[in-house]
């Protein structure tokens, strides 16, 4: 019987997600067209429920034209001639009346399409609620979600909020209302996505966030080898109904589908979802996925895209790959990727990275400049630009440029970025209030504590320094990163032989394994050992180590910069 009926839907909210409408439209349907809908028996108002195989077959009676419920209304009986006059006129009147009320406050809500106060100017696709039963198939539903926010940023007039601002509010029962004012959007996307073998039913609306208003909506069921197409439709969609204009361009990237394998999506799906975890177990099965979706199917740009990101990743402080190491096999993915699909944003953006900490400038800046025109909504692009003109001395640009991404990903970490430009600007007390915030969201968050340190012992609150290291050093597994800005710390407040003890435990490490020269740079700039500190910036020149991009504003390399052996450092990487 279970089997016949489908599954149970619990709410009006429900129901409405798997009809693809808003609640008032669902409750419409059941009153006005014997909408298949049951109520407990206790009668409480709400508690209501219905059966997918009910709903789908009255949506396919409905759609074929024949009656719902297979009968008509029932009309209302005649009225008696005597009273027919005077009840008619006043019905009449207040029909008037009431026309006249609507029509007024419709030309008032309904501007013409159009209008600067009817246009969808921005946008926050909500997190993908996942109906498949399954909590394992969470990861669908989150890169479906990824995806339609990266193929509606190439939409020039509409602001998208990026990835990880929305899904703050997974599983949220926040009011639409409240998040779209948070986010400060015009409009909210929400929906669900629904598995059944290589099948997909995706329900999508779109609701205006300061009035509720329901805008727009679709169902679509479709192969899972059809998915990217799919996402494709939903797009074009919302941009038909925004009225959004485009370039040829952006046209073309809109539209732009290809089938894929239901294994291959899988499994890069699932690269995605273990990606956005950031840690080093998760980051490894990363690239173990990305190259099974490449395996199964080399043409697909989007994997190498992702597999360039989680080797990037591998190849920042904590997670001690070397950096030419991650670094040559970012640009050989990213290759691939852009080679596949020259205007695939995320390569595009890794691609400007990898050549700014190749110390190739001019390259990097041309790459950024080209996201941002092609894709103005991509706070990556805005975030990595910012970080390009700091290497440069320019800290304010940087500085405004970082808050243009942050006002993109209002929810996001990008306060860590903009604290680390106010601690290069020597905007101590700044850096650490912004750094501060951020660790109010994010409490656990490795590198905001990190970036945090430096501030500290650069404003001598070298006690609180030296607390936050000692309890990041176990959380970061002894990161040689967090121990050498540890020994800078235990310097400045006179705890040498603490200092020493440290830099003789990175010392052991280095003799088992991989450190990298920045840490021990750090470690050896704190101990004010000038010799120790260059032989050691030009291990990190020859690795390219990321600390170098910084030699123009960094804080820690002040007491070099009178030495003329610095001037050749800044010459070296193309920053003089």
């Amino acid at each position: 019987m279970a089997e016949l009926q489908g599954r149970r839907l619990d709410s009006w909210k429900e129901i409405a997600a798997y009809l693809g409408r808003d609640v008032t439209t669902v409750r419409r349907w059941e009153k006005l067209e014997s909408l298949p809908v049951r109520r407990h028996r206790h009668a409480k108002l709400g508690s209501v429920y219905a059966h997918t195989a009910e709903l789908d077959a009255w949506r396919a009676e409905r759609a074929s034209g024949a009656p719902a419920g297979g009968a008509l209304a029932p009309q209302p009986a005649p009225l008696a001639p005597r009273a027919l006059s005077v009840r008619a006129l006043a019905v009449l009147a207040l029909a008037l009346i009431g026309l006249l009320a609507w029509f007024l406050r419709t030309e008032r809500a309904q501007v013409k399409p159009g209008s600067e106060s009817a246009r969808v100017q921005s946008l926050a696709v909500l997190p993908l609620v996942n109906f498949s039963g399954d909590p394992a198939q969470d990861f669908l539903a989150d890169g479906m979600t990824e995806a339609l926010i990266a193929r509606l940023s190439v939409i020039r007039g509409l602001r998208v909020i990026s990835r990880t601002s929305v899904m703050r509010f997974k599983g949220t029962r926040e009011p639409l209302s409240e998040i779209a004012k948070r986010l400060k959007v015009d409009a909210v996307l929400e929906g669900s996505v629904q598995r059944s073998g290589d099948r997909l039913r995706v329900n999508v609306q779109l609701i205006r966030g300061a009035s509720d208003e329901h805008l727009w909506s679709t169902t679509l069921d479709r192969e899972l080898r059809d998915v990217l197409t799919l996402q494709s439709e939903i797009a074009q969609g919302i941009a038909r109904h925004i009225e959004a204009t485009f370039t040829d361009l952006e046209a073309d990237r809109l539209v732009a589908a290809r089938s894929v394998s239901p294994d291959v999506y899988e499994s890069y799906l699932r690269g995605r979802f273990a990606l956005h975890k950031r840690s080093r177990t998760e980051l490894v099965e990363a690239i173990k996925l990305f190259e099974d979706a490449i395996d199964r199917d080399p043409s697909f740009a989007a994997a190498y895209a992702g597999l360039a990101a989680a080797h990037d990743a591998m190849g920042s402080v904590f997670f001690g790959a070397a950096p030419g190491e991650a670094r040559a096999k970012v640009m050989a993915s990213v290759q691939k990727a852009l080679e596949l699909d020259p205007e695939l944003v995320e390569a595009r953006v890794l691609h400007a990275g990898v050549l700014q900490k190749d110390w190739r400038w001019a390259e990097a800046e041309a790459e950024y400049q080209r996201v941002l025109e092609v894709n103005p909504s991509d706070s990556a692009a805005h975030v990595g630009y910012a970080r390009w003109l700091l290497c440069q001395g320019r800290t304010r640009e940087a500085l405004a440029w970082a808050e243009r991404g942050r006002a993109l990903d209002p929810l996001a970490l990008i306060g860590m970025d903009i604290g680390w430009i106010l601690f290069q600007d020597r905007r101590y007390d700044e850096a650490i209030r912004e750094l501060r915030g951020v660790l109010s969201v994010e409490p656990e968050s490795l590198r905001a504590r990190w970036l945090l340190a430096f501030s500290l012992i650069a404003s001598a609150q070298l006690d609180e320094a030296i607390a936050t290291l000692e309890r990041l050093a176990p959380d970061s597994n002894r990161s040689p990163a967090v121990l050498g800005l540890l020994v800078r710390a235990y310097a400045h407040a006179g705890r040498r032989r603490d200092a020493l003890r440290v830099l003789d435990e990175m010392h052991r490490k280095r003799r088992k394994g991989y450190v990298p020269a920045a840490a021990f740079l750090n470690a050896y700039l704190g101990l004010g050992d000038t010799e120790r500190a260059f032989d050691w910036l030009d291990r990190a020149a020859q690795e390219r180590s990321n600390i170098v991009q910084f030699l123009r504003t960094h804080p820690y390399f002040d007491p070099l910069r009178s030495d003329p052996r610095f001037a050749g450092y800044l010459r070296r990487a193309n920053l003089q």
